[in-house]
C-alpha cells in the first residue's frame, strides 16, 4: 500500500528500459509521471561523436535540468501526489564521474554538492540490471540518431558503475530487478510482478531475479 505522497524513480543504465517502464507505472498506479529532457540537450550528438571534448558541457547541461525539474517535483500536486520518474537526481554523478577530467570533475563537483542539498530521495528506487550486450541491442534496435556512435566500452564502464552504486545504495527502499529475461512492455505477466513489488510495504534492498528466457 503506498503512502499519499509518494515518489518512485525508475533507474538503470542506457537502453535497460526506464523510460518505457516508468510510463507503464504511472499509467497503472494513475501517477504523475515526469521524465527525464535528455533529447533537449544540445550537446548531445556531440558527445557521442567526440566525448573528450563535449563531456563537461554535457553534463553541466545534465545537472541543471536534472536540477530545475527536482525543484518542481518538490511542488506536489495535490490531485496526483504519487509521482514516478525515469531518473533520480544523483545518476548525474556516476555519468560526471565517467566522463570528465579531474579538473573537470572538481568544478563539476563544487556545483553538484550546492545543487544537491535541495533535493529529496525517492521513496522507492527500481532499478532495472541488464547485461551490457543486451543494454547495446536495445539502444540499436531504438535507433536514435544521437546514439549512432555510443561506444559498448563507455557503456559497459556506466554498466559497472550502476551495479556499484546500488550496490552500496542506502537512501530509502530499493528494488533491483534483473531485467535480462523481462519483457515488461509486450508481456502482461511480467508487468503485473512488478507491480505486484511495487504495492508490497517493504524496506531496505529487495531482488527480484527471474529465471527465465523471452
Amino acid at each position: 500500500m503506498l503512502g499519499k505522497a509518494y515518489m518512485i524513480a525508475v533507474e538503470g543504465p542506457i537502453g535497460v528500459g526506464k523510460t518505457s517502464l516508468a510510463g507503464l507505472v504511472a499509467q497503472r498506479l494513475d501517477a504523475r509521471l515526469v521524465l527525464e529532457e535528455f533529447e533537449e540537450n544540445p550537446f548531445l550528438t556531440d558527445f557521442y561523436r567526440d566525448p573528450e571534448r563535449f563531456a563537461f558541457q554535457t553534463q553541466l547541461w545534465f545537472l541543471l535540468s536534472r536540477y530545475r525539474q527536482q525543484q518542481e517535483l518538490q511542488q506536489l500536486d495535490l490531485f496526483s501526489p504519487l509521482l514516478v520518474t525515469d531518473y533520480m537526481f544523483m545518476k548525474d554523478r556516476l555519468f560526471a564521474s565517467l566522463t570528465l577530467n579531474d579538473k573537470e570533475m572538481s568544478l563539476y563537483d563544487r556545483i553538484a554538492s550546492l545543487l544537491e542539498r535541495d533535493i529529496a530521495s525517492p521513496d522507492l528506487v527500481i532499478y532495472l540490471q541488464s547485461d551490457t550486450d543486451r543494454l547495446m541491442a536495445n539502444v540499436r534496435k531504438r535507433n536514435r540518431s544521437y546514439e549512432v556512435n555510443l561506444d559498448w566500452k563507455y557503456l559497459d564502464a556506466l554498466n559497472q558503475l550502476y551495479n556499484e552504486y546500488f550496490f552500496r545504495y542506502d537512501r530509502g527502499s530499493l528494488l533491483i530487478i534483473n531485467s535480462n529475461d523481462l519483457d515488461f512492455v509486450n508481456r502482461t505477466d511480467d508487468f503485473e510482478e512488478i507491480i505486484t513489488l511495487i504495492r508490497e510495504p517493504a524496506t531496505g534492498t529487495r531482488f527480484y531475479n527471474p529465471a527465465r528466457s523471452i
